[in-house]
């Protein structure tokens, strides 16, 4: 599972490298008073052609979403700013890491008013390994169902990936935790699944892979789009539809997905076992194309590999 933050000397900031220890902001920064940051969360992999960021592209388009929609995009190109990410890896000499670009508001003013405070651009890069743990790839987790539930749509913009959004998924990862799990299931405010604390999920029913709709209550996940091509490329059938929470203890197998816990198995909702209470045929097939995909050792016909 996540543990202490690992570091490197370097972080990108608009336009120079400052030092890791010097990257502060103002406690009254919007970011700090009233969580005014959108980030994106995008991972490089050590590969047979050195370093390769998997999906950059299409992880920077939405961040720029996420910025226009909170009123704060920054005055680059998305080309730019990964210039700036491929620059800020070769900077600290990594051969894989995970990169988390993040624009905020600084201090200008104390009040709500955006416009008042300045737009900040950074892209802290550091080594981490697997989210939830190395061996929770091939055993699987357990998890629960949260009681805390995901917003109604038009309450909060659940599709931009804003630090704010992230404070329900700190109460969502305590209760899991504190009950003895590893993660926890949000149902949308209809009763409804929605998506992990951080994940988006899928089951496996009848041979067939299952995925929540985006109904306004989850995240749009980059690997989420990804698994969904990796499974229609493996022949399986795919279905993008409502799930209802009695469906998760019916499933034969289940797994999250997103850049920190790439394809993770689900062994266990609620201490119910899902199916044999190991990684499943279908879960490991994907994960195996997913991560030689991202690893740049097999195929890549998406062109979602950017080598440094």
């Amino acid at each position: 599972m996540a543990g202490k933050l690992a570091s490197s000397p370097w972080i990108w900031k608009d336009g120079d490298f400052i030092r890791w220890e010097d990257a502060n902001v103002h406690i009254l920064s919007l970011a700090v008073q009233f969580a005014a940051s959108v980030f994106e969360g995008v991972r490089c992999y050590e590969t047979p052609r050195g370093p390769a960021v998997f999906r950059l592209h299409d992880h920077l388009r939405r961040l720029m979403t996420s910025s226009r929609t909170y009123r704060m995009q920054p005055d680059y190109t998305i080309d730019e700013l990964v210039d700036a990410t491929l620059a800020t890896i070769r900077r600290n000499e990594l051969t894989s890491c995970y990169i988390r670009p993040m624009v905020l508001r600084g201090y200008g003013s104390s009040s709500m008013h955006p416009e008042h405070s300045p737009i900040e651009t950074y892209i802290p890069v550091w080594p981490w390994g697997a989210y939830l743990g190395e061996e929770a790839l091939e055993r699987g987790v357990d998890v629960c169902v949260s009681s805390w539930n995901r917003p109604r749509p038009n309450t909060i913009p659940s599709g931009a990936k804003s630090s704010g959004n992230y404070m329900l998924s700190t109460l969502m990862v305590t209760e899991a935790s504190r009950h003895g799990y590893a993660e926890a299931i949000g149902l949308g405010p209809g009763g409804l699944v929605s998506e992990g604390s951080g994940q988006n999920l899928f089951l496996v029913v009848d041979g067939e892979v299952v995925t929540p709709i985006l109904d306004g209550t989850s995240l749009s996940g980059i690997t989420r789009h990804t698994v969904l091509k990796i499974a229609e490329e493996l022949g399986y059938t795919v279905r993008e539809q409502l799930v209802s929470r009695e469906m998760l203890y019916g499933a034969d197998e289940m797994f999250f997905t997103g850049t920190a816990s790439e394809v993770t198995p689900i062994r266990s909702v609620d201490a119910l076992k899902v199916g044999e209470g190991r990684r499943g045929p279908v879960t490991e097939a994907i994960q195996g194309r997913y991560l030689e995909l991202a690893k740049g050792e097999g195929p890549d016909p998406w062109g979602w590999v950017t080598y440094l």
